[in-house]
Formats: structure tokens, C-alpha cells, sequence
């Protein structure tokens, strides 16, 4: 079973598409709803901070996913509820 390897802070990710994150170049990030159960937020993938976007997902309350992007993608989600943080895996 492959271990998280934690590359950087968790943050609470940005609300608008101007100020997404690529989270330092990652490829992988693990992101979490820290709201309550049945309170969803959506979640945006950008190529660049406001540009073209790549698409969207809700993530429920609670809820944890791991977002594998092109490292300059950026993300940013409808509300601060929504946290990230630069991740990969190891063995």
C-alpha cells in the first residue's frame, strides 16, 4: 500500500479563477471539504490562474479527493471550506 508523501502546507484554496493555485507545480493534490456533511462546494480546474477552465466537480462535506493535473493547472473552489495541499505517493 503506497504511503502520502506531504510536499507543502495545507491552504484553504482560493475563491475566484484569478487567484487559483497551481500549488507549486503539483500534479497531485489532496483536497478536503472541512464543511459539514451535506454542505457541497464545487471545485474548478484552469490552465492559468482565470483562463480556459478544464472542468468542475462537487465535493461533499467531509469529503476527500485526490486531484491528479498538469503541473501548471491551477484550482480554486466556491468557498474556503475547500482545502489542498501538494501530495504524491510512495511505496
Amino acid at each position: 500500500m503506497p504511503n502520502l508523501n506531504l510536499k507543502a502546507d495545507e491552504i484553504d484554496l482560493p475563491t475566484s479563477a484569478g487567484a487559483g493555485t497551481s500549488f507549486t507545480e503539483a500534479t497531485l493534490v489532496r483536497l478536503v471539504n472541512t464543511a459539514a456533511a451535506g454542505t457541497n462546494h464545487i471545485v474548478t480546474v484552469q490552465e492559468t490562474a482565470g483562463g480556459t477552465g478544464v472542468g468542475t466537480f462537487t465535493l461533499p462535506g467531509q469529503g476527500v479527493e485526490y486531484l491528479e493535473k498538469v503541473a501548471s493547472w491551477t484550482v480554486f473552489a466556491s468557498n474556503a471550506a475547500v482545502r489542498g495541499t501538494k501530495v504524491g505517493f510512495t511505496n
